[in-house]
């Protein structure tokens, strides 16, 4: 046949020319997924920066390095640890946001440069909820509500109690304006009708110190900064902000078992890649991450800082990052609190 009789017969077969473009769409969707499958399988070919929106030392790079040693030694490839911090962890959110979506670039994401600033912040360069692929969610971990030990307030009912009683008289000392810990503290209020004075510090050792000296007369401090001082008996524990009870402070009460459900308030780490990184990439990091995850060694090295592990899927870790979003935002505005940058 000529080849100018072939487009001609295509035109009076009409049924003949479908089939053969079903037939091309399908080798291209074949030879698509064959290349997404090859690209997972050979992933990770050269080494992979892990990003890390603060600096070195603190919780987030502590998380970090734990885990993605791990990883490394599983993938048989570098994970390289990036720390780059600055603006409340906007600078290096930003970074990976905008890096390229193929799996050499990815962030240890948490509650404060994930969650609350979109409502922080009047303007951040990347969209919280749209920028990023989640790929699993590392870690959750409580506050505590502490006192001194001398302090008339026994229990969490009192502090509710002389708060309703005396509002705005009573302080509480926070890693911050801003920070998660008091958020945790708003959401308490919110939850309980009550009217607490903020009284902020630059970071959660001092607020708790300054507690446990007397100085400020509550603090809403990260279980690992104010474990010690619990146990020390130098900080009455009042509550911690859980579902369930720590293992580092098990006879402190949840905040639900000290009679106010509701005001659940939970920090947390977890692993992001930039949008539209490969899925079967991103699936293959979940499954290397949950098994790192499962390692009793891991669990119990995490747990010494009142970091519990969780897990789960990329859609799963997604639509928890979406509901904080909405949860901490309208925690923020409605307390009026705003950070310029």
């Amino acid at each position: 046949m000529a080849p100018c009789a072939q487009p001609r017969l295509l035109r009076y077969f009409p049924a003949l020319r479908r089939k053969l473009l079903a037939a091309s769409a399908l080798l291209l969707l074949s030879a698509g997924h064959a290349s997404a499958a090859d690209e997972a399988a050979n992933y990770p070919s050269r080494p992979v920066r892990v990003v890390v929106a603060f600096s070195a030392g603190g919780g987030a790079d502590v998380v970090a390095r734990l885990v993605f040693t791990r990883v490394s030694a599983r993938l048989g490839q570098s994970f390289v640890i990036d720390n780059r911090g600055g603006a409340g962890g906007i600078v290096g959110t930003d970074a990976v946001a905008k890096a390229a979506p193929d799996g050499y670039t990815l962030l240890l994401g948490q509650t404060g440069p994930n969650a609350l600033n979109p409502a922080l912040f009047a303007r951040i360069p990347y969209d919280a909820a749209a920028d990023f692929a989640g790929v699993i969610q590392l870690t959750a971990y409580p506050y505590v509500i502490a006192v001194h030990p001398t302090s008339p307030l026994k229990s969490l009912r009192d502090l509710v109690d002389k708060a309703r009683a005396e509002p705005d008289t009573v302080g509480f000392g926070t890693a911050g304006t801003g920070s998660s810990a008091q958020l945790a503290a708003e959401l308490f209020m919110r939850t309980t009708g009550t009217r607490l004075v903020h009284v902020p510090y630059k970071g959660a050792g001092p607020a708790l110190l300054d507690t446990a000296a007397g100085v400020t007369p509550v603090a809403f401090g990260d279980i690992a900064g104010g474990t010690p001082l619990v146990t020390a008996g130098r900080l009455r524990g009042l509550a911690v902000t859980g579902f369930k009870r720590t293992a580092l402070l098990p006879n402190v009460p949840t905040i639900a078992e000290a009679g106010y459900p509701g005001a659940e308030a939970l920090a947390w780490h977890g692993v992001y890649a930039p949008a539209r990184t490969p899925p079967a990439i991103v699936a293959k990091l979940n499954a290397t991450v949950a098994a790192v995850l499962a390692e009793p060694a891991v669990r119990e090295r995490l747990q010494q800082d009142g970091l519990e592990t969780v897990g789960g899927s990329p859609a799963a870790f997604d639509a928890y990052t979406r509901a904080e979003i909405r949860k901490w935002g309208d925690i923020v505005r409605a307390a009026g609190i705003r950070i310029d940058q």
